[in-house]
């Protein structure tokens, strides 16, 4: 047979197994092999197919095909039995049936089945382990498998793997330009067994879970965090603000006194949804950009983070008026120093004092333990001689420093000097969320990472996704936190 012969025949028994919907038998498997052999000999000794036609065509593509199904169905066999197949896959001869006799003998000699997992479909499989490529490639997660074979493809490539494992023919997929691809995987985006789009959900997804998680906020740290069930505004039953009576003594055969709890104005809580569009355009596809996949809906992600963060630190910030219609920093509250001034030691003491000095509603004392102090960025370093110094820095007597080892967390944020401006930048102190809860940050059922959802936008050239996030920014008692106006930072 000559070199157009040889690639013809090749093709015929790759057809034969498409059509059927199978993998190559045995026999076909072999005289395929076998006529690759003949046609990497007549390509070594430069001879071409009659008519000049390049032998780099179809048949390369067919059987790059057939060895990455090779290598596919081993791999699966080695997963599923717990199986090292890596010699097999190294060796060009070596068969799925290769693998299978060797995999009985194991068991013979053994005496004892081999660790066998049904937990995932082959199709499952592809799909984890080209999610797994795309997001490892992009440096967000370290490869869960170093011979990951699909991560040095290409979107284009990825498509076409996708379409061809669907029953696509692969050497018709090969011949379209990456326009024509696209529109062919456009068709199947909303096909919910189709490969690649669900490949790009899942890449996504880790992306935004991953970058979310990373963004340095530090609204967390200080904030309790809570969770309601729908969007209505709920009361907060939950509040405690006390107001019942002390309990008098009993004289013998005496009766109880009946007494009522006074109440107090309670806080309302609500959620509100937040969120974007965004689209991997055609032109992202034909450009093959990968990192448009992996990064731009990380950056979404970051970006509800931040927005989560700068609007708890604009309830500081801008003293808003709470559930009982005042101020949240006022002199009704016991919670708000007048004179501002820098995180100094005395100044520390003092909204020490305040917190624990302060009163529930109805004039009876109650204990508030200092946890943390909030402040813009710039103090960093005075307030480590604060807190870890033996001494009074600069005394002379070298007086015994109060504050020493105090526990009491500093929180910085730039966030803080951003809202301020050329203006003072106030500085807070928040109190145990045992004492009292401050500021509360609610999500929908308790989800904090966005919801990715695939959508299809009308007149939109591309593939679509919504992400949003719900969340709700509630003062839960005023009592929680204290505040120095502060000074203008040079």
């Amino acid at each position: 047979m000559n070199l157009k012969q040889l690639i013809a025949r090749q093709q015929a028994i790759l057809d034969a197994a498409k059509s059927a919907k199978r993998n190559l038998t045995e026999e076909e498997q072999r005289e395929f092999d076998e006529l690759q052999k003949q046609i990497n000999a007549i390509k070594s000794s430069g001879e071409q197919p009659e008519g000049g036609e390049s032998i780099n065509g179809d048949a390369v593509g067919a059987a790059r095909a057939a060895e990455r199904q090779r290598i596919a169905d081993i791999t699966a066999l080695g997963r599923e039995f717990d199986f090292d197949v890596d010699s097999f896959i190294r060796d060009e001869n070596a068969t799925v049936d290769n693998v299978r006799k060797a995999i009985l003998e194991k068991m013979k000699s053994t005496g004892k089945p081999l660790s066998v997992s049904i937990t995932h479909d082959e199709g499952d499989k592809f799909r984890e382990a080209v999610t797994d490529a795309l997001v490892s490639r992009a440096g967000i997660t370290p490869p869960s498998d170093e011979r990951n074979e699909y991560r040095a493809m290409s979107l284009r490539d990825i498509g076409i793997e996708a379409l061809t494992r669907e029953g696509k023919s692969d050497s018709n997929l090969r011949r379209m330009s990456s326009s024509e691809l696209y529109d062919e995987l456009s068709r199947s985006f909303y096909n919910p067994t189709a490969a690649f789009p669900a490949i790009l959900d899942n890449a996504i997804k880790k992306s935004v879970v991953k970058l979310y998680t990373d963004v340095p906020t530090t609204f967390q740290e200080w904030t309790t965090k809570g969770t309601l069930s729908d969007f209505k505004e709920s009361k907060d039953y939950e509040y405690i603000l006390g107001g019942a009576g002390e309990l008098t003594e009993v004289p013998e055969n005496g009766e109880l006194k009946h007494d009522t709890p006074s109440s107090a104005l309670m806080p309302k809580r609500s959620l509100k949804t937040y969120g974007r569009q965004f689209s991997m355009s055609r032109q992202a596809f034909i450009n093959d950009d990968i990192g448009f996949i992996t990064e731009v809906p990380g950056l979404y992600a970051a970006k509800a983070k931040k927005t989560i963060d700068k609007q708890v630190y604009s309830v500081l910030y801008n003293n808003s008026a709470t559930f009982d219609n005042k101020a949240l920093f006022c002199a009704e509250h016991k919670n708000l120093i007048t004179a501002g001034s820098a995180p100094t030691a005395e100044a520390i003491q003092k909204i020490i004092l305040l917190a624990q000095r302060q009163t529930d509603p109805f004039g009876e004392s109650i204990y508030m333990t200092p946890q943390f102090l909030i402040a813009g960025v710039g103090y960093e370093f005075k307030l480590a001689a604060i807190f870890n110094s033996a001494q009074v820095v600069g005394s002379s007597n070298n007086d015994i420093n109060p504050l020493y080892n105090y526990p009491l967390k500093v929180v910085q944020t730039p966030v803080l000097n951003a809202l301020a401006g050329t203006n003072p930048v106030p500085w807070f102190m928040g109190v145990s969320p045992t004492s009292a809860r401050g500021i509360q940050v609610d999500y929908l059922n308790g989800n904090e990472i966005p919801t990715i959802r695939r959508m299809e936008a009308p007149g939109t050239l591309g593939f679509t996704w919504d992400i949003f996030l719900d969340w709700g920014i509630n003062v839960r008692d005023y009592r929680g936190l204290y505040k120095n106006p502060g000074e203008a930072q040079s």
